[in-house]
């Protein structure tokens, strides 16, 4: 059966796409090929979401559903490996386990923060290691963090720990920053940001309830190992979408990030985009909710434009 709306991926931006689709009596259907919430399910701590003042990620996702579950909404867990337009105007989605039909499409598949790739760093996410200064750092007050990374957010983030930090440890791979001038000037005035260059990290220390105490680092010139005694750990070193699937309906930038305008449509009449995995200046969980609910208004639109 042919759906008004399908939404490729359930984190904030998809899910409140589904909520905003179903209130305007469309049939919808969720595609999610992991589990429901994206990156935020793991955060254990929310508390920049407006009028909640405190949150785990996984409650939110779980209301957010429950909410659209109430109303109306066909979820099945599968992947979205090809979106194909019809002759009859409508897109063919392939899934690992079936195919799907729909009027329109939202893809929100988000991105993923890229990982350092270290033993432990898998499960020391939300015990130490983050990926999010904004997200997470004020858990961090008056404590010595280290932050590993040389470009423009991790110098953003150095600047926010500084504000609350008693040391931020700002470790980069190489012997230069990849970032704005206006930013890197800013970094090297904070007297509690401890610039070290060179370094690449070698390990993760833990404590018997298994949360993150210390890290190791080499020296990549000298070969000398030096060990930070750090409760929180925070990675920033870009995040990597997954868009290259849609690559025939979609535009993408250099980056790989599909390319909308401010409704959130894409080249393609009838496939919008929404949330992290779009090209954007803020990845934040309250601008994916924002997108996504722009999303789903114009996909609406598009949808009763074919009656």
């Amino acid at each position: 059966m042919i759906k008004d709306l399908i939404v490729i991926g359930g984190g904030p931006s998809g899910l409140t796409s589904c909520l905003y689709a179903l209130r305007a009596g469309k049939s919808v259907l969720l595609l999610e090929k992991e589990n429901i919430g994206g990156q935020i399910s793991i955060s254990p701590r929310v508390e920049n979401f407006p009028s909640i003042k405190k949150i785990s990620g996984m409650e939110l996702a779980n209301n957010l559903f429950e909410q659209i579950s109430d109303l109306g909404v066909e979820f099945e867990l599968d992947s979205c490996n090809k979106i194909t337009k019809t002759d009859h105007n409508t897109f063919w989605i392939e899934g690992d386990f079936s195919c799907y039909e729909a009027k329109a499409v939202i893809v929100a598949t988000g991105v993923k923060h890229r990982h350092i790739n270290v033993p432990k760093e898998q499960e020391l996410i939300g015990h130490g290691v983050s990926y999010c200064a904004v997200c997470d750092g004020a858990f961090y007050k008056g404590e010595d963090v280290c932050l590993i990374g040389d470009a423009n957010t991790a110098l953003q983030y150095a600047i926010l720990l500084s504000g609350y930090c008693n040391k931020v440890y700002l470790n980069t791979l190489f012997d230069k920053f990849f970032g704005d001038d206006i930013l890197v000037n800013e970094v090297k005035a904070k007297p509690n940001i401890i610039i070290q260059q060179n370094l690449n990290l070698e390990e993760f220390y833990t404590d018997e309830k298994g949360e993150l105490n210390g890290l190791r680092f080499k020296d990549t010139k000298t070969q000398q190992d030096y060990k930070f005694d750090v409760k929180g750990c925070f990675i920033a070193i870009g995040q990597v979408p997954d868009n290259q699937k849609f690559a025939d309906l979609v535009e993408l930038n250099p980056n790989g990030f599909i390319i909308t305008n401010e409704n959130m449509q894409t080249k393609t009449p009838g496939i919008f985009a929404s949330g992290d995995c779009r090209e954007k200046a803020v990845r934040q969980l309250t601008t994916a909710c924002g997108d996504g609910a722009i999303a789903a208004v114009y996909a609406c639109r598009y949808i009763d434009s074919l009656k």
